[in-house]
Order: C-alpha cells, then structure tokens, then sequence
C-alpha cells in the first residue's frame, strides 16, 4: 500500500484536485479550469498533467501513490466507463482507463454526486447514517444515494440523477438532456438565475436583482443573498424554487426513506436559510412517515466530492 491518492471532481466549470494521505488526511486542494471546448477532449489531459505536476513538486515517488478516483457529472457504470457527460460536452468515454493510461496510475470512476455522497457519508455530515440523499447544487442538480452504507449505482450508472426528474410538463426550452422540464432547469445556480429573469420580465417592482441585472452580475450568488436580505422579489424567486426543489425531493423520499437529506454544491453556501426553504416545503409535501427527515448542509462543501473520490480508490467502493 502507497501513502497517498488523488481525489478529482470534475464540475462544469472548474475541476478540484486533492492530494490525501492513505490514512485519509487532505495534504493540498487546489483548481484548474474545465476546459470544455472539442468535445472535452482536454479534460483528462488537463488532470494527468496536474497529478504529475503535484507529484514532481512534492517530490512522491509514483509508486507511493495508491491511485486516483474521479467523479464526473453524468452516469459511470461500474466499469469507469461514461455513456454521456452533457455538461462535458462528452459523449462516451472510458473515463477510469483513460485516466490510468494517462496518469500510470489505478483509477476509478463514478458519478460526481454519488461521490460528494460517499464523501460526505465518509467524513462530512453524513457520518453515521447509513441511509442518505444527498443533493448537489452547482452548475446542474446531481444527487447521490446511499443505502445501507453503499452506493447506489443502479443498472445503467444512473441511480441517483434526479436533476433530470421531470417537475414541470409545460417546459418549452430544452434541458442539457435533451428532455423538457427537468429540476435542473430551474433548481441548479443557472436555474435560479433563469427563475430570476423571468420573474423580473413579468414583474416591474424595484429590486436589488434589477440593477445586478442591468450591470451583468446577476447570479445564483447575487439572488440568493437578495433573498436573505428578505427583498420581496427575490423572496417569491427563492419560494419558487422551494416549491420544486421540496416537492420533487417529498417524491424521491418516497422511494428512498432516508435518514438524513445533505444538501452539498456551491449553492449550498447559502447555508441555513436555503436548508430551512427546502425543509419547508419537503415537510408540506412528504408522505406521513417521512415529514421531519433533517435536510442538512453538506459540511465538506465543495471538497465533498475530492473526499469521495479519494474514498473510492482507498476502500475500493
């Protein structure tokens, strides 16, 4: 056994990087852009020359590296394989082989929100439960699933893609997907900024999102402080949003029954507030025996998904 493993979360607009300890301590985190113009064909390029750059800084001997897991936005079977990464701009890919031929490393694939969950049930607030949906919020909505202490893959790769959920059969405007009224069309940072526009072209009270609209800094960021800062707009956006994240999560409830709801991804940021909206309306719609079930923050945040994918590689999930 080696000293180290790498964990990388691949997101639509940036991927993070981990360098961990085999005894699972973070020993460095960094950055580097998602680079996803041909196809994504950069992608795992960009990553094996990071993981080498690291290696060569720090001075590890490759064979004191144990491997490397990866989550990407999209369904991995369990052979590290990607039918389809939308965000990517990738079709299929052999993500786990492709990445060890380029690293010379082991590696290892999977979903980057069943990873977040994994990590998050490994070392974030989801330690001790056995039974946890986890929700990310960042460029698109994923969500990760563990029962009984497992990841839940299902047959194709996709169990737990719940940002593809149809919520809203009146949808005109294509979803990344393909498909039309998906939650991620208006529950992921994107969303809420689309929910933002169109409340602002219907409605014409003063807002503090009118001018952030006016002067292009418009963002999930920027509507969700709105909204903690109680401007009446941002409020009924922000309900809005609620409404369908709450609901569509009373539905997953009634499959899954779990212990604990972590919600993770850069939206999560928003903390307490976000967490006490969606509780509200998950309590109004949740069947009877699940009303109550804590929807809590994920407390690694956006490192959920490196501690994920370092955890798979190191207990061979």
């Amino acid at each position: 056994m080696g000293m180290y493993c790498f964990g990388i979360d691949v997101g639509g607009t940036t991927v993070k990087c981990g360098l961990f300890t085999t005894e699972g301590a973070l020993v460095e985190k960094w950055e580097i852009p998602t680079r996803t113009e041909n196809d994504g064909s950069l992608i795992l390029p960009d990553i094996a020359e990071a993981i080498h750059k690291k290696i060569d800084e720090l001075g590890i001997a490759v064979e004191d590296v144990d491997g490397v897991g990866i989550g990407i936005p999209g369904p991995v079977n369990n052979k590290g394989e990607a039918p389809v990464a939308v965000n990517l701009h990738w079709g299929f890919k052999a993500v786990a082989s492709e990445l060890s031929a380029l690293t010379g490393l082991h590696a290892k694939a999977a979903n980057d929100a069943n990873v977040a969950a994994l990590g998050e049930s490994w070392r974030g607030a989801a330690s001790g439960c056995k039974n946890v949906l986890l929700i990310t919020l960042g460029t698109g909505v994923g969500g990760g699933i563990i029962i009984d202490g497992k990841i839940v893959h299902g047959f194709h790769g996709a169990a737990g893609e719940i940002g593809h959920a149809l919520i809203n059969r009146k949808e005109t405007i294509p979803c990344n997907c393909g498909n039309y009224g998906c939650l991620e069309q208006y529950c992921s940072a994107t969303g809420i900024v689309r929910l933002a526009r169109e409340y602002l072209e219907r409605e014409t009270e003063d807002s503090v999102l009118r001018e952030a609209e006016q002067n292009g800094t418009l963002n999930a960021k920027a509507v969700l402080d709105a909204y903690k800062d109680e401007d009446p707009l941002a409020v009924r956006i922000m309900e809005r949003f609620g409404d369908l994240l709450g609901s569509a999560i009373a539905v997953f409830s009634t499959v899954l029954d779990p212990e604990s709801i972590v919600i993770g991804g850069g939206v999560s940021k928003a903390g307490k507030p976000l967490t006490d909206l969606i509780q509200k309306y998950y309590d109004r719609y949740a069947f009877s025996a699940c009303k109550g079930t804590p929807i809590i923050r994920a407390i690694l945040g956006n490192d959920a998904g490196i501690y994920g994918a370092a955890c798979m590689v190191l207990k061979e999930e």
